[in-house]
């Protein structure tokens, strides 16, 4: 058997540009940004928790972007810029994509981004609730990390609000009759979603407190209360660096799911900016 890599990139990558079509807060955690324009129609939609890179303007309000799309020229050419010019630059997933034609502010294809903020804004979370039409991005797509493999037939989804829109992704993109579960730790019940999920995929909605301890304490427990099947899981946990180390250990050792069934990501860590 083949073994499957962490990523499945895009066929064509290339660094487009995008306009900021709207920005709205959308619950007490997450603002949802917009992006539509001429650029976009150089991007394929892929699905699931696909990701990208997103460029946004550097401190002296410009937007500079490298031309180079491979991983080490690119990121060459964003440190050789100086550090007034050089873009903000973070990752994010696709909450949603519209083609062209099928969008809610014009005929251009439309992306929208969430982005979970919390009492001190990250860099950007700050450019996100200051975004205004007409604000220029660029994004270099990285492709989708959700792989199931054909020999499971239960999907384990689990993740704090940083996870949430990838999360979401992946549930709208689901075969329909998947059956699983998904366990998203979020802090304000104000701050659930409509997901789309298949009628077999239950969602958990964890509220967190202060009495549960650090971010993702709370979606750990869960998982391991949880009554999983004893085979055919495939997991894929995201989020806050040790809820998702802490989960595929669990899962791996006391599970026995197999490790190359278990798609991981730490996006952030405890004591770091989210962004």
């Amino acid at each position: 058997m083949a073994k499957r890599t962490k990523h499945v990139k895009p066929e064509h990558r290339e660094i487009l540009t995008a306009e900021v079509l709207a920005s709205k807060r959308i619950s007490p955690h997450f603002v949802r940004v917009t992006l539509g324009g001429q650029g976009l129609a150089g991007f394929t939609a892929m699905g699931y928790d696909q990701w990208f890179r997103l460029f946004m303007p550097g401190r002296d309000g410009s937007l500079r972007l490298p031309t180079s799309s491979s991983n080490l020229g690119w990121f060459a050419q964003y440190l050789m810029m100086g550090k007034e010019h050089r873009p903000l630059t973070r990752n994010y997933t696709v909450r949603d994509y519209r083609a062209a034609s099928f969008g809610e502010f014009g005929s251009t294809a439309e992306i929208d981004i969430d982005f979970a903020v919390h009492a001190e804004d990250s860099p950007a979370a700050a450019w996100a609730n200051a975004a205004t039409p007409g604000c220029e991005v660029g994004l270099l797509d990285e492709g989708i990390t959700y792989q199931a493999p054909d020999h499971s037939d239960w999907t384990l989804l689990v993740g704090d609000e940083s996870a949430l829109p990838g999360i979401a992704g992946v549930l709208r993109s689901l075969p329909r009759g998947t059956q699983g579960a998904a366990y998203l730790e979020i802090p304000s019940a104000e701050d659930r979603q409509e997901l789309n999920e298949p009628s077999g995929v239950r969602v958990n909605w964890l509220v967190r407190t202060e009495a549960h301890g650090e971010v993702g304490a709370l979606a750990a427990q869960a998982v391991r209360e949880a009554d999983l099947p004893g085979k055919g899981v495939y997991a894929f946990v995201a989020g806050e660096q040790k809820l998702a180390a802490g989960v595929r250990r669990h899962l791996a050792q006391e599970r026995e799911i197999p490790k190359t069934d278990i798609t991981f990501t730490g996006y952030w860590r405890v004591g770091k900016s989210q962004g």
